[in-house]
């Protein structure tokens, strides 16, 4: 008796474990545009679209709960809804707390920044131009330019009068000619006759062309870092700025991880852009597809940009608490058969979407 007792106690656990559901589901959602859309009282989106059509296959009735994102994940740590589907992050944290569904949909982390003004710019290519670098280059250009017009003209004054005046004035005739052949130019009006006055130019105007490539190339790296300290498309540039990101996000957990110190969380995604917008925040990092969406659709926040640059690729799917591993089970299996169909493409491309 004992025994069959004991055996009824295990099941009974066992079936608590599997399935604590109540009669109707209780749905958690938040704003996340375009899986999650708010219009006045609708609510819309691929998720909700998705949702609805896993729950024609769950076969129980279900009761949608808007809830902030915090709240919502920790409802879903404690069970006090039985899913959540926006479209969540999964990451070994999470994983520890709540069961996740099969990944629908794969994305990835980006930047959004403030645009800059034409002025701006401008101005940014101008201070390109004192970059330490730079003026250092021209020191050196100025220099050579100075060396060989002299030899130029010590060389030639002599048998060469008529292109090098033999006085003082005839150093400003080897300054032009030095400048002339280093800059290969080569107007032709001056050239030396005399064998040293030859090997000067051979060695200046060989030497000029590796010089000048380099400073070229050290020209376009002071003009490319000052402009990237404007306008950065790093992902390391932002390690030292105040930047802001959604709290509690798979954004914020990365962040922490790669050592960004300075960083504001916020409730929601528009919170965090209009911040950025009146500058107390340098730039606004999150998903790609949520950004890109709100900053398109909302017609306040024209005035900003997303980087081409890519980060933290991410694997969306629903969450349920950790008793629920028998609905997981189904709704993953019916997001699979979803997946695999056609409609699924069509409704990805409604909503401005495509695979990673």
């Amino acid at each position: 008796m004992k025994i069959f007792f004991c055996l009824l106690g295990i099941l009974s656990c066992m079936a608590i474990k599997g399935q604590s559901l109540n009669d109707t589901l209780l749905v958690g959602y938040t704003r996340a545009a375009p899986f999650i859309v708010l219009n006045d009282d609708r609510v819309e989106g691929l998720n909700v679209w998705l949702w609805k059509q896993v729950a024609q296959g769950v076969g129980k009735p279900y009761k949608m709960v808007q809830m902030d994102f915090s709240n919502m994940l920790d409802s879903l740590k404690t069970g006090g809804i039985d899913i959540s589907i926006n479209p969540l992050t999964i990451t070994s944290n999470r994983s520890k707390e709540m069961e996740f569904t099969h990944s629908f949909y794969a994305s990835n982390s980006t930047v959004a920044v403030a645009q800059v003004s034409s002025f701006n710019k401008f101005m940014t290519f101008i201070k390109g131009f004192f970059n330490l670098n730079f003026l250092k280059g021209l020191f050196l250009l100025l220099l050579i330019i100075l060396i060989f017009g002299f030899l130029g003209w010590y060389f030639e004054r002599k048998r060469n009068p008529e292109n090098f005046r033999p006085t003082y004035r005839g150093i400003w005739d080897g300054l032009w000619w030095s400048a002339v052949t280093l800059t290969t130019v080569g107007y032709g009006d001056k050239a030396p006759k005399t064998r040293m006055g030859k090997i000067s130019a051979l060695v200046l105007m060989f030497g000029g062309l590796l010089f000048i490539s380099g400073l070229t190339a050290s020209i376009a790296s002071s003009l490319t870092v000052n402009q990237m300290s404007n306008n950065p498309e790093g992902f390391n540039e932002f390690k030292n700025r105040k930047v802001g990101t959604i709290a509690k996000s798979g954004t914020r957990t990365f962040l922490s991880e790669h050592f960004f110190k300075n960083v504001s969380t916020y409730p929601g995604v528009v919170p965090g852009l209009k911040d950025l917008k009146k500058g107390k925040i340098e730039a606004f990092l999150y998903d790609e597809p949520i950004l890109k969406y709100r900053i398109q659709k909302d017609s306040s926040l024209n005035d900003l940009d997303l980087l081409p640059l890519k980060f933290d690729v991410q694997f969306y799917a629903f969450g349920l608490p950790k008793t629920h591993t028998r609905l997981e089970q189904q709704i993953s299996q019916r997001i699979l058969e979803i997946m695999e169909s056609k409609e699924w493409e069509i409704v990805l491309n409604e909503y401005g979407l495509a695979e990673l």
